[in-house]
């Protein structure tokens, strides 16, 4: 049990103690107490909200609720003085030895440090990327794919189920746009001269391999023919062979998904048509007419009655048509069925999308609330988008996709590391500037260099002490100085950081941890620069060095945990 979580329990066992003695109710409910480090590290080491918390359904004063927590809490042999902080914080200062403990709990759990079960295997499905299978990926899907699978890694190290998805939009116009794109390049791929790809087509050479696939495939069969004749087979083909391309450049960032679900799938298997009847008997749906769209008069619009979904019940700004006039599914229609599917399976759903679609939050959450009667929670993180510079000017690639720049050419530049590291550097709801020159830059500024380097620093130590013909004897704690304890303080945090990302759905908090011990770290190795006393590897004192060694390590465990949970490699060396 990490020291956070035990002080929890500590703070419990008080209450528990008041209630027996009757100074407390026993039926408040405690899940809004905090145990955290106070903001100010002076106050002590641990703060917590619980007489605030509890002060008001228990009908009494938060200090004095917070009075009788501080006699219970300082009776514990960890707790070197407990006080009372401003209108009733309770602050406590823990004994040097409960953060020597910590840092045997590292070691001890190693990669397992921070894990936890807070989520309760709660069963959550994270979809992400989602990008239509017309064409590789481009940078404009780079973010929403890093931070999906950080928060599928995140919400699974703290306990949850999570299933990965990726939904593919195979069932709308753009894969027939993509089967006639494909159609040109099989043409091309079997000698005719097609000039430049007409306009409203995929322009990309990425669709050369597809019509040398499909010519190898199909000979001639389809030169001439109508397109009744060659679209359908040629629209799965073309997706099939899209899929891969997709597959291939998400495996150049790490990222790999669980399931791949179809639109055009969902809807063979009348899944949309089931959704409907059943929002139908509920009477959620109906056949109405919508108001006429804004700055239309009725000589320009002609009212049609369509299937409506009572969106505005779930506080949606108006119903939404789930079919279109022709009697074929709105994208909203297709979506709700989609999000019923996933219901069916899964206890919370993620969605990961661009900003873009901030329009359409609403209705979504309205149509999963009505679904699941509001029992299914659902979360959209919106990522935004991501400008490309270098050296802080716009920077252009070879675009060899036609009129974007892919995702693999990004990874290619600068690396799988720079790139994912980065992309969490920020909120996903934060504009971010990614500078090709600056991710790579050796410098302090640069978070993904700072925090790569501190592990490289640690990782040679070991190197170091053999070069120097140090025998290492069994490391001390108790040597470890006042300069010493606060990075073990720092890292005792990691396991309340990893449980309130997760809470909050935010991999960032990761990132900004890591540059925040990386920076504790660096500054603790300078020290020797001015004081040889404080190096970490000391020949004249084995016992020192094993001890620095010790605490050296533990910072590293600390940094590959959390880059793992970020999906980037802590390097043992850097050039």
């Amino acid at each position: 049990m990490t020291l956070f979580s035990r002080f929890a329990n500590h703070i419990n066992a008080a209450l528990d103690a008041l209630v027996a003695r009757g100074e407390l109710a026993a039926d408040l409910s405690r899940t809004a107490i905090s145990v955290e480090p106070p903001r100010d590290a002076s106050h002590g080491d641990i703060a917590t909200n619980a007489a605030m918390v509890l002060a008001k359904p228990a009908k009494t004063n938060p200090r004095a609720l917070a009075e009788l927590l501080v006699a219970e809490l300082a009776k514990l042999d960890e707790v070197e003085e407990a006080s009372v902080a401003g209108p009733g914080f309770i602050n406590m200062r823990v004994a040097d030895e409960s953060w020597r403990q910590e840092l045997a709990l590292i070691h001890a759990q190693a990669q397992d440090y921070g894990r936890s079960a807070a989520g309760k295997g709660i069963r959550v499905n994270v979809e992400y990327v989602s990008a239509n299978p017309t064409g590789p990926m481009h940078v404009g899907h780079c973010r929403g794919a890093v931070v999906g699978d950080a928060l599928a890694a995140l919400l699974e190290f703290a306990g949850h189920d999570v299933v990965r998805e990726y939904y593919v939009n195979d069932a709308g116009a753009q894969v027939d746009v993509l089967a006639r794109s494909a159609h040109v390049r099989y043409r091309q791929a079997l000698g005719e001269d097609v000039g430049e790809i007409p306009e409203g087509l995929y322009p990309g050479d990425y669709l050369k391999p597809v019509g040398q696939a499909l010519a190898a495939e199909y000979g001639d069969q389809f030169v001439g023919q109508p397109e009744s004749a060659w679209l359908l087979t040629f629209r799965s083909f073309a997706v099939e062979k899209m899929l891969e391309l997709i597959r291939s450049d998400l495996a150049k960032l790490g990222i790999h998904h669980d399931i791949f679900s179809s639109e055009a799938e969902l809807q063979a298997a009348g899944k949309p048509a089931a959704a409907e009847a059943w929002l139908r008997e509920q009477g959620l749906v109906y056949d109405g007419v919508l108001e006429a769209p804004k700055g239309e008069t009725p000589d320009d619009w002609e009212p049609v009655e369509l299937p409506l979904f009572r969106s505005t019940q779930f506080g949606d700004d108006q119903d939404r048509p789930i079919k279109k006039s022709d009697g074929s599914w709105t994208y909203f229609g297709a979506d709700l069925a989609y999000h019923y599917q996933k219901a069916q399976s899964a206890d919370e759903l993620i969605d990961i999308w661009g900003a873009d679609h901030a329009g359409t939050v609403k209705r979504i959450k309205a149509a999963v609330a009505a679904l699941t009667d509001g029992k299914t929670r659902f979360d959209v993180k919106l990522v935004q988008m991501v400008r490309l510079l270098k050296n802080g000017e716009p920077f252009k690639m070879s675009k060899r996709a036609g009129n974007f720049v892919t995702l693999a050419d990004v990874v290619d530049e600068v690396g799988k590391d720079a790139v994912r590291f980065t992309m969490l550097t920020r909120k996903a709801d934060a504009q971010m500037d990614f500078d090709f020159a600056k991710v790579i830059e050796a410098s302090r500024d640069n978070p993904v260099f700072y925090v790569q380097y501190a592990h490289a620093r640690i990782a040679s130590l070991k190197r170091r002490v053999a070069d120097a013909g140090i025998v290492l004897v069994d490391p001390a704690p108790s040597r470890l100085s006042d300069d010493e304890l606060p990075l073990i303080k720092l890292m005792a945090q990691f396991p309340r950081i990893v449980d309130a990302a997760a809470s909050a759905r935010e991999p960032h908090r990761i990132a900004f941890y890591l540059g925040d011990i990386a920076a504790a770290f660096h500054a603790w190795w300078n020290m020797g620069n001015d004081k040889p006393e404080a190096r970490v590897v000391r020949a004249d004192d084995p016992e020192l060095t094993a001890t620095r060694l010790y605490l050296a390590d533990a910072i590293g465990q600390i940094i590959r945990n959390g880059m793992a949970l970020m999906g980037v490699t802590a390097l043992e060396e850097m050039n």
